[in-house]
């Protein structure tokens, strides 16, 4: 079990990356652990906190389209911010919501890995947060081969690799069932 955080931060658990034949690999699981963590911190009074990206016209998350349509839905007291941006702190009032609230220490589930998740998760060290992010609920496409360059790799690698590349200051905990909420 973790130190208990204050707020969870779901980013971009949208139609078009968890459901259907464009699916996140792992989707099933991923949604499993990121509804799982959304009720614990319900539950505990957290702040919970949905992120949802606007994506550029045509794109599969363009506002508007069901693609950009939250897959888990946001409940009354739940607070939902649109980002133009990777960081869900970028031009939005994420850090005034937090805050707010008195939120000193945060989890962050959603996808993807090593763009949107890993973002904000990088942006909360930066202001200083303690930042928590379980292993099993965030998730990201296979990176395709790049011919001359190097073989595809596994979505759960590159996730892997996001998590390292957020060095030691972000605590990654292998089990989204092990990180524990409170109320700020």
């Amino acid at each position: 079990m973790t130190t208990p955080v204050h707020a969870l931060i779901v980013v971009d658990m949208q139609t078009a990356f968890v459901s259907g034949d464009h699916a996140v690999p792992g989707a099933d699981r991923l949604l499993k652990n990121a509804g799982d963590l959304i009720l614990r911190a319900r539950s505990a009074g957290a702040v919970v906190v949905h992120l949802q990206n606007d994506g550029e016209p045509g794109a599969d998350d363009e506002p508007g389209t069901p693609g950009w349509e939250l897959f888990l839905t946001p409940e009354p007291g739940d607070h939902v911010i649109r980002k133009p941006e990777d960081d869900g702190f970028h031009e939005t009032d994420l850090g005034d919501v937090l805050d707010a609230a008195g939120v000193e220490a945060l989890a962050v589930c959603g996808v993807m890995s090593e763009m949107c998740v890993s973002a904000t998760a990088r942006e909360a060290l930066e202001r200083d947060y303690r930042v928590v992010l379980p292993h099993d609920a965030h998730g990201t496409y296979d990176i395709p081969a790049a011919p001359g360059i190097s073989d595809g790799v596994p979505a759960a690698m590159v996730s892997r690799v996001a998590e390292w590349a957020l060095g030691d200051e972000v605590e990654v905990v292998a089990r989204a069932a092990d990180v524990t909420f409170v109320r700020p």
